[in-house]
Order: C-alpha cells, then sequence, then structure tokens
C-alpha cells in the first residue's frame, strides 16, 4: 500500500510539469507580452510608469529573454516565493485576489458538499432497500427535478419568490454594513444568516445525482449471491446491509473526490454570478473575459494541480473502504 501511494506521488510530478506548460500556454496566447497589456492599460487609466518600474517588471518576468527562460522564471516564483504574477484588470497580485475570495469559496463548497453527503447517502440507502414504496417514488421524483432544473435557473426563481412575496434580497453573503467591514463575529454571524441560500441551490443538483447514484448502487448490490446467502444464514439486516453492500455501493462517490477539490476552489461558477457571491467562480470568469491571461492560467494551473490531488486521495480512500483493491494493488507489486 505504502509503495503504491509512493509510485502515484511520483506520477504526479511529471504530470504537473505537462499541466505547467499548458497553463503558460494559455498565458502567451494573447498577442504581445505580458508588459505590453499592463502598459497599455496604465496608459488608458492615464497613470504614469517610471522607467525603474518597467526595468523592474522586465527582469521580474524576464520578458527580455526568450519564451522557455520565461517558462523557468514563471515556475521559479511559484515554487520558490508563491508567486502567480499580477492581474491586468484588477492591478493586483494574483496571491492577494485569490486570498481575497478563497476562504469564503471554501466555506461555501464545504457546506454544500457536506449538506449533499448528509442527505444524498441516507436517502439513496433508504430507497434502494424500500424500492418502490411511496417515499421511494417521492424521492425519485425530487431527484429527477433537481438534475434537470439548474442551479442558476434555481437561484432566479428563488431570488423573484423572495422578492416578491417577502421582499427580501437574498443575493449575497453579508448584508450592505458587512460588505466591506474587517472580519468579526458579527460579520461571521451575518454570513451564516446568508449562506444557506446558496447552500441549498449549489447543493441540490449533487444531492439529487447523489440519491440516483447511491440508490442503483445498491440495489446492485443487494441483488448478489453474498448478500443472498448471508441473509440465507440468518444475519441482522443491519449488519448484513452496512457491513459489505453499503461500502462497495459508496465507491463510486468516494472516486468522484478528484473532482471535488476543484470544484471547492472554484465554486459553482453561474450560480456565483447570479447571486452575486464574492469567490472564486466568477473571479476567473472575469480573467477569461477580459483575457487577464496571468489570471486564468493560474486558475487552470491550481485546479489541475487539485485534480491530481483529489485523484490520489480518492484511490487511497478507495483502498481503505474496499479491501479488494487493496489486495489487488499488493498482489501487483504496489
Amino acid at each position: 500500500m505504502l509503495t503504491y501511494i509512493v509510485r502515484r506521488l511520483l506520477m504526479i510530478i511529471p504530470l504537473l510539469i505537462v499541466l505547467s506548460i499548458v497553463s503558460f500556454i494559455i498565458i502567451q496566447l494573447p498577442p504581445g507580452d505580458y508588459l505590453t497589456v499592463y502598459m497599455e492599460q496604465l496608459r488608458r487609466s492615464g497613470a504614469l510608469v517610471s522607467e525603474e518600474t518597467i526595468a523592474r517588471l522586465v527582469r521580474e518576468y524576464g520578458l527580455d529573454r526568450p519564451i522557455y527562460m520565461q517558462y523557468f522564471i514563471w515556475i521559479k516564483n511559484i515554487v520558490t516565493q508563491g508567486n502567480f504574477g499580477r492581474s491586468f484588470q484588477w492591478n493586483k497580485p494574483i496571491n492577494e485576489l485569490i486570498r481575497e475570495r478563497l476562504v469564503l469559496s471554501v466555506v461555501l463548497s464545504l457546506l454544500s458538499i457536506t449538506l449533499t453527503w448528509l442527505i444524498g447517502v441516507p436517502i439513496g440507502i433508504y430507497s434502494a432497500i424500500r424500492q418502490y414504496s411511496v417515499f421511494d417514488y417521492i424521492f425519485t421524483f425530487i431527484g429527477f427535478i433537481g438534475l434537470s432544473v439548474p442551479g442558476f435557473l434555481l437561484a432566479l426563481i428563488i431570488i423573484w419568490f423572495a422578492y416578491s412575496q417577502f421582499g427580501l434580497m437574498v443575493t449575497g453573503l453579508f448584508s450592505q454594513t458587512y460588505v466591506d467591514a474587517p472580519w468579526t463575529l458579527a460579520k461571521v454571524i451575518d454570513m451564516l444568516k446568508h449562506i444557506w441560500v446558496p447552500v441549498i441551490i449549489i447543493g441540490m443538483a449533487g444531492t439529487a445525482g447523489l440519491i440516483r447514484t447511491m440508490r442503483a448502487n445498491l440495489l446492485d448490490e443487494l441483488r448478489k449471491q453474498y448478500v443472498i446467502v448471508a441473509r440465507a444464514k440468518g444475519l441482522p439486516e443491519r449488519k448484513l446491509l452496512f457491513k459489505y453492500p453499503v461500502r462497495i455501493a459508496i465507491n463510486p462517490m468516494i472516486s468522484t473526490i478528484g473532482w471535488t477539490l476543484p470544484s471547492i476552489f472554484s465554486g459553482e461558477t453561474i450560480v456565483s454570478i447570479v447571486l452575486n457571491l464574492p469567490t472564486m467562480g466568477p473571479l476567473f470568469m472575469q480573467a477569461l473575459l477580459a483575457q487577464d491571461m496571468y489570471l486564468a492560467g493560474s486558475f487552470v494551473l491550481i485546479a489541475s494541480f487539485l485534480t491530481l490531488i483529489g485523484t490520489l486521495l480518492s484511490d487511497i480512500l478507495l483502498a481503505w473502504v474496499d479491501p479488494r483493491i487493496r489486495y489487488e494493488n499488493v498482489g501487483s507489486g504496489g
């Protein structure tokens, strides 16, 4: 098992190198270079740039050097200083922009994922063991609605209903008083009062999909021979259910952790735009629309890295949950 983990970690290194090259190519796609675009934006805003500033930017990004040297300088700045560059559109360091929104994105996504699992897994188990019951039909219907209605449309409906019926604005994560205020206990409490709306909206589609997946997988397991034999031998139903069938049926959900980490970083972009949430997703969208390539390339690189780490965690958890996977790895030398 340890050898398997080490081997997977070593595989991540060349993948990260390839992904970093792809991200840098994205940065270089627009015409001109970083300094040209940056100077043009400053000129439009009427700002004056000193020769010292120009020289510093040329040295910092290696713009007087070949393209491959610029790539190595960019990677060196990221690895040694955590410096991803500077945003054209916001005229700020990318690190600062990410830091401003990362906490809110992580809190929102983790709450949505937690809600999804707390609701989706138990309902999926109940629907499987009570197949074709009234509640199974109800949950199935709700699941189809959740899968078919886009999150942004649900957000628009909730915004309209809350305002037309109660005169409430449910957009944003803070009241107007706390939008630009420093973090205090009062601001945290105000955020918790507003965050439940986006959590429900973002989590609804995931919950519906999780219910359907859990139900289908568990039904398939409950029809297998080992379950029939164990039941015939008089094994208690609860112990029979949770010892193997549920553990095996939950494997596909564990394998999706590889997608969960980048979703925590970016969040539900369109829903965040509709609800005016200060999270990472809208920032990435604005970077693409404005051709803010250092910011967009940094997003691609970070999301790719999180996907690789999430995939590794998925494989480790699968080997821990399902003994068959662990034995296969041991038998193959991993």
